[in-house]
């Protein structure tokens, strides 16, 4: 079995514009953390954990989808070696250990270190 897809993320200008629009098409509960213009959607146990929020400072919207791997560091270098470019470079945040690049169309993906989630 292959690296699995663990997480989906919906980004925006307007995050809550976006909560609610997903909310209400779907019927998804998102839990909103106001502090980092965040919400996370309740999947109820059915498909994968999601989030749906803002844009950083000077970032467009975008969706991304995380993979779970074993060692970031690795990855990205295969990801750079298979014509990719690293965006973020891996961080450890307190609930989180992640990385983001470019694949070679210019598509973002994240990646997320097995255990960190």
């Amino acid at each position: 079995m292959g690296n699995p897809v663990i997480h989906f993320e919906v980004v925006g200008r307007d995050a809550a514009a976006l909560q609610k629009f997903y909310g209400d098409v779907f019927d998804w509960k998102i839990d909103v953390h106001e502090e980092v213009n965040y919400g996370i959607v309740d999947n109820g146990g059915k498909g994968i954990n999601g989030g749906v929020g803002g844009t950083q400072e000077g970032g467009g919207p975008h969706v991304t989808w995380y993979v779970s791997v074993p060692d970031i560091n690795s990855t990205l270098e295969q990801v750079e070696q298979k014509g990719g470019t690293t965006v973020l470079p891996r961080q450890e945040l307190p609930m989180v250990t992640l990385a983001l690049f470019n694949d070679p169309e210019g598509n973002l993906i994240g990646l997320v270190e097995d255990g960190s989630m």
